[in-house]
């Protein structure tokens, strides 16, 4: 095996037919309605799932966050800026880790 990373040990060319390979779209498209409904029905993935999924389907609102000043120790605040955009969602992952953790215990 290669050390090189797996971006570079295949061409873009290679890996886009590789990705196109794993549906075969035209023959999807050909299916009529009744052979769709069918291959569905046949699909494990989908075993138990009612018909009508989408229509009791509820949407769940995000968790609405607060706006807070904090004050927080610069080297701590520098680690989190350092891995670029997100950062303040991140810090918050981790205080959230922490608050599940210490319920859990």
């Amino acid at each position: 095996m290669s050390n090189e990373p797996a971006s570079t040990m295949h061409s873009a060319a290679e890996l886009r037919n590789r990705a196109a390979g794993r549906s075969d779209l035209p023959r999807v498209r050909a299916m009529t309605e009744a052979a769709l409904e069918a291959a569905i029905a046949a699909d494990p993935d989908w075993a138990g799932i009612p018909p009508d999924w989408h229509a009791r389907a509820e949407p769940v609102p995000a968790a609405r966050k607060q706006l807070v000043s904090v004050r927080l120790d610069a080297d701590i605040l520098a680690w989190f800026r350092a891995r670029g955009p997100g950062y303040q969602t991140r810090i918050n992952a981790v205080l959230r880790a922490f608050v599940d953790s210490a319920d859990r215990a």
